[in-house]
């Protein structure tokens, strides 16, 4: 049914399989920025495949998306857009333009910056970055979150995000030797929790990747192949792991995801795939990683599932560059 690979199978599955799926979170910090704006400010952030965030140490703050329109940010306020959305950050809604080309721009390190922009009018402090998720387990669970979400509407379900919120303050607003360092770790803690928070406050469903995974059988099978994507998984070997027959689980799987576990496992393996490829791997190594017989039949089935090669898709990603000062 599926491709093959000389692995071994992942021998423990734990009962949660969530848990199971959530303890490979790991967040990449690819770079962060802390801000010193003064009225009147606007910055534009264009659609992107990193998770972003923004701290308002000190406001005037407001953000823009389509979905929601104009938003006030008060100081103490941190935003999550899980799927980067394009957005746009101002002092006032009024603000139009992007002033980023008049800030100076200061690296403090090979990840993190310091943007300024003089002038006369009130100062906004922010702490901004841009992040991977360091597993491609968790990319379902991004896909399914909204677009933008405030740390401030699920502080109230975590004790630690507001004394987070609180220190993160404190070092923005009080900078001193490697505090851009001691922002960045804490940045990845809150941003860990508040997807976590979410998880844990998301309404039921009968259907999808959150209900999948919670079901004590078809869960189980999604951590194994989430934990060992290469591995020579069969419908036999997953109804195994499920602890059903092989027709019950194949019934269950396409009624919950809407997809039967082959193109699942499949879709899986391109997404990790493509981040394999962006690290500048070689084709054949991926495909030997990913469990198939040969280059080219890895080929065949990226493309068909990609609709492009992963010559292509490698060539784009080795071209491709960081955001002017990363944020």
């Amino acid at each position: 049914m599926l491709d093959r690979s000389s692995q071994s199978p992942t021998t423990h599955i734990p009962t949660d399989a969530l848990s199971e799926v959530l303890q490979d979170f790991r967040l990449s910090g690819v770079n962060y920025g802390r801000c010193e704006l003064r009225h009147p400010w606007s910055l534009a952030f264009p659609q992107q495949q990193l998770l972003r965030f923004h701290f308002v140490s000190e406001g005037p703050c407001w953000i823009h998306t389509d979905a929601l329109g104009w938003q006030g940010l008060q100081s103490g306020d941190l935003v999550l857009l899980p799927q980067g959305v394009e957005h746009r950050l101002a002092s006032n809604p009024d603000v139009v333009g992007d002033c980023l080309k008049s800030c100076q721009v200061t690296k403090l390190g090979d990840n993190v910056c310091e943007v300024v922009k003089e002038g006369t009018g009130a100062t906004s402090t922010l702490f901004c970055g841009s992040m991977a998720l360091g597993a491609n387990a968790l990319n379902p669970l991004i896909a399914l979150m909204p677009p933008i979400i405030k740390g401030c509407d699920v502080a109230g379900n975590d004790p630690i995000v507001s004394p987070l919120l609180a220190a993160m303050t404190v070092e923005a607003c009080q900078p001193q030797i490697g505090s851009a360092t001691v922002l960045s770790r804490m940045a990845d803690v809150l941003v860990a929790r508040l997807i976590r928070c979410w998880v844990n406050c998301s309404g039921a469903s009968t259907s999808g990747w959150l209900t999948a995974i919670r079901d004590p059988h078809i869960g189980r099978a999604l951590a194994a192949m989430h934990r060992n994507p290469g591995h020579d998984w069969t419908l036999e070997t997953l109804a195994a792991v499920a602890g059903q027959s092989r027709s019950i689980f194949a019934e269950r799987f396409s009624a919950i995801l809407g997809e039967g576990a082959a193109r699942y496992l499949a879709r899986l393996r391109m997404q990790l795939a493509r981040e394999l490829l962006g690290q500048n791997r070689s084709v054949a190594e991926v495909a030997s990683q990913l469990g198939y017989e040969s280059e080219a039949s890895f080929a065949r089935a990226f493309k068909r599932i990609t609709s492009l090669s992963p010559g292509v898709v490698r060539r784009i990603n080795s071209g491709r560059t960081d955001m002017e000062f990363g944020l």
